[in-house]
């Protein structure tokens, strides 16, 4: 039949769609939560998962900064020297006040944990 691609065509390009695809949906995959650090520095003293506490819950956090440019690196700064309100009138504590000093690679982990949900 005229105009109609042959199987191998469309395999073809199923292929590709799927490869362009995967990147983008594996990037905001469920992370499994690093429980040592979330115990660490007292995650859980303001936070939720999905409900406001003292502070946005991760999931309010996921969906403001998941799609932000920099929001990544934003966070990992504020989670390691703390920082001003970005959420109402609390600011995120020092780390001496949640647990102690926290690397760039475990504030990483945290925050991309938390930009999973």
């Amino acid at each position: 039949m005229p105009g109609r691609l042959p199987v191998r065509a469309i395999l073809v390009r199923a292929a590709a769609a799927l490869a362009v695809s995967l990147p983008a949906a594996s990037a905001f995959a469920q992370v499994a939560e690093p429980t040592d650090l979330v115990d660490q520095q007292h995650c859980m003293f303001c936070h939720t998962s999905d409900e406001p506490f003292l502070a946005p819950s991760f999931h309010q956090i996921a969906e403001r900064y998941r799609d932000k440019p920099n929001a990544t690196t934003m966070l990992v700064e504020k989670l390691r020297h703390g920082g001003k309100a970005h959420w109402g009138d609390m600011a995120m504590p020092l780390p001496e006040d949640r647990g102690g000093p926290l690397s760039a690679e475990d504030a990483r982990k945290l925050v991309q944990w938390v930009l999973s949900q």
